[in-house]
């Protein structure tokens, strides 16, 4: 019986010390993410996460971020990158990358009609 119970609360422990981890995990990564945005330029999810976003919306924000910098003519700094694809091959690609005044400047194009991307424009131009 003491045996079981023992089993049971180490399992108990081990899932909060995962999940702690896992939470921790995302805070370095949201740090991070903030720290390298005020320091140079970067992607514009990059900016996006910086905010807090949840990544599940980024990739969308990002998209309409985009499409207001085609529009306003903001170009950021080309950059040259290796991507993979389909996990095997390794190919050039150009990138853009936002310093903060440029990412303001697009901000300020931006009119979002979804409540979260309204929560992240925001973000955005209070940074």
């Amino acid at each position: 019986m003491a045996s079981a119970n023992f089993r049971r609360a180490a399992t108990v422990i081990r899932d909060r010390a995962r999940a702690n981890r896992a939470e921790a995990r995302a805070r370095r990564s949201a740090a991070t993410a903030a720290r390298r945005v005020r320091t140079g330029p970067r992607s514009l999810a990059t900016h996006i996460i910086a905010t807090g976003a949840p990544l599940d919306i980024v990739s969308g924000a990002a998209d309409a971020l985009r499409t207001q910098a085609r529009k306003a003519g903001v170009r950021g700094r080309a950059a040259r990158i290796r991507r993979t694809f389909n996990g095997r091959a390794r190919r050039v690609v150009t990138v853009y990358r936002y310093t903060a005044e440029q990412v303001a400047q697009i901000v300020a194009n931006y009119k979002p009609r979804k409540a979260e991307y309204k929560v992240i424009r925001a973000a955005l131009a209070a940074a």
